[in-house]
């Protein structure tokens, strides 16, 4: 067979193949949307967390509620936990700060929140890190001790259940000495009112 009848006879079978298999093809598009759009995967958390991300309007928005759920929720929590916490006060600049002097002169309140801790000391320069029990006797989880204190700095940390807890977060400031923090409180005039 020569080259010419060779392409002619491969042209005509493939005419031959395409007319009968063109209806087949026929609406061929339609019927793989159809199928995919069955199989496509449900959306997970991480996909519509991957939304709020998106910079799209729908998202941003979606975003803005969700910025705006989370301050409200603070704001009540705050206010709520304000009214029953009778160590807050209002503090400089309007902001709350813990109270650290208690009725009796220089008594300052050193306190931990520790739900499920079974004992809750503080150690510090004022007791020659010996540890000072604190106490939780309504057992919800805020431990208190009142150390009557004269003015001047203090080192301190709490141990909660033998773990050392050296950066209260109502400190004044915070010391690092031997690989561990401690906090600082001032007592007197310098200080937080005592």
């Amino acid at each position: 067979m020569r080259g010419d009848n060779l392409e002619a006879a491969l042209k005509d079978a493939l005419r031959h193949e395409v007319s009968v298999e063109a209806p087949h093809l026929e609406g061929l598009e339609e019927r793989i949307v159809a199928e995919l759009e069955g199989q496509l995967p449900k959306k997970g958390v991480a996909e519509m967390l991957k939304q709020l991300v998106a910079p799209t309007r729908g998202a941003r928005l979606g975003q803005l509620a969700v910025i705006g759920a989370t301050a409200a929720v603070f704001l009540l929590v705050g206010t709520f936990l304000v009214g029953r916490a009778p160590f807050l006060k209002e503090g400089s600049g309007g902001r709350m700060a813990m109270s650290a002097v208690a009725d009796s002169g220089n008594a300052v309140l050193f306190l931990m929140p520790a739900p499920g801790a079974q004992s809750v000391t503080v150690v510090g320069n004022f007791n020659d890190w010996d540890p000072t029990p604190l106490s939780d006797d309504d057992g919800d989880g805020i431990w208190t001790a009142s150390i009557p204190l004269s003015p001047g700095r203090y080192e301190y940390a709490f141990v909660v259940d033998g773990r050392w807890w050296g950066q209260d977060p109502l400190a004044d400031e915070y010391v690092r000495s031997f690989g561990d923090y401690s906090s600082v409180r001032y007592v007197g005039r310098a200080g937080d009112g005592a």
